[in-house]
């Protein structure tokens, strides 16, 4: 008996040690491919260059490469990425739905909705440097910013409202009532943009493209302190999760009260993701790939889902909004597109195998 116990504690630590090891590789493929965003672009720069502008003895030319553009892009795509990675992960296991993420709730259509709003009733308007070279600007980024976030929690407030009113309005009913509002979200944002000018218009379909170099240090604070809060929260219920994997009701034998945690876990991850999308634009299928991935690696231990999912995420937006920079300079492609088309395959994958459940 003490020889089996060893045995099957040996293969345990193995499979620890393993799961260890592939969040290190994932964090420092991320490391890699910032480091390599961070060089590349129209002005090529070293490490040794990066370097020592990290560090203060930079030239004034790679400082403002570095500070002023680069390192915030960099930043923002690897808060973003870890964001909506991370959202869509404990998304799935409480809603018990391997296809949930901010897009299933609606979050990110009522985001566009009130980015729409922001820039056509409420003056956002565009700067537009007249070359087809020159990016599209929101003139007032606040209102457009403040205008997303406010109706892409309002999505989450009405799932959660439907939850109290109707107790018996299960996992997949909430997914429903997230397509239901996705549907008049999208709705409304055509009809704003049917009836707005031309230069609005243009305005509001830059926004939807997403856009990872808009966001200043200020902002990428913001991204950070939400993405500490909401991660230091889901690895307290990191057990929590693994018990709701097996069900409520094995959850509730265990003692955890797993609608409370279903309901404050919605809360946060649709604030989270609210937020992100609301400084960065739509970005699609992140959240719902990225988890997916590291399940292949790490399984459904929510002790390693959750960092790895957030590493994966970061990985796969940085890699994405560099593939788009560099392509093609010094013409910049939308990162939501290249986001879609990776994303896409990835789904219609799991639709055809009908999801791997939690």
């Amino acid at each position: 008996m003490k020889t089996l116990c060893k045995e099957r504690l040996s293969v345990y630590d193995a499979q620890i040690e393993k799961k260890r090891l592939t969040f290190i590789v994932v964090f420092i493929i991320m490391l890699a491919v910032a480091l390599y965003a961070t060089a590349s672009g129209s002005i090529t720069l070293s490490i040794s260059e990066i370097m020592r502008t990290i560090f203060g003895n930079g030239e004034a030319a790679s400082n403002t490469v570095v500070f002023g553009i680069r390192l915030p892009r960099v930043a923002t795509a690897i808060l973003v990425g870890a964001l909506l990675a991370v959202s869509g992960a404990v998304m799935q296991c409480v809603l018990h739905n391997p296809l949930a993420s901010a897009s299933t709730l609606g979050v990110s259509q009522g985001a566009s909705f009130g980015a729409a709003i922001g820039i056509i009733i409420f003056g956002g308007g565009v700067v537009n440097g007249g070359s087809s070279n020159v990016a599209i600007e929101v003139n007032n980024p606040y209102i457009v910013t403040l205008s997303a976030f406010v109706f892409g929690s309002l999505s989450t407030a009405v799932i959660l409202l439907l939850s109290q009113l109707k107790k018996n309005l299960g996992p997949g009913g909430l997914v429903l009532a997230g397509v239901a509002l996705s549907s008049l979200f999208t709705g409304g944002s055509t009809l704003l943009q049917y009836f707005a000018d031309e230069t609005k218009l243009t305005a509001v379909v830059f926004w939807t493209f997403g856009n990872l170099g808009g966001t200043n240090w200020a902002e990428i604070l913001v991204l950070a302190v939400i993405f500490l809060a909401a991660m230091t929260y889901f690895m307290l219920n990191r057990w929590n999760y693994n018990a709701m994997r097996c069900g409520a009701d094995t959850a509730k034998s265990l003692g955890v009260n797993a609608r409370a945690v279903m309901l404050v876990s919605m809360v946060i991850c649709s604030f989270a993701a609210a937020v992100a999308v609301a400084f960065v634009g739509i970005i699609s299928f992140v959240g719902l790939v990225a988890p997916h991935m590291m399940r292949k690696f790490v399984g459904d231990d929510y002790r390693f889902i959750i960092p790895c999912s957030a590493v994966a995420g970061a990985l796969v937006l940085l890699a994405a909004d560099t593939f788009g920079r560099l392509i093609i300079s010094p013409v910049i492609l939308p990162v939501g597109a290249i986001t879609a088309f990776l994303g896409a395959p990835a789904f219609l994958t799991l639709l055809l195998r009908g999801g791997d459940r939690d």
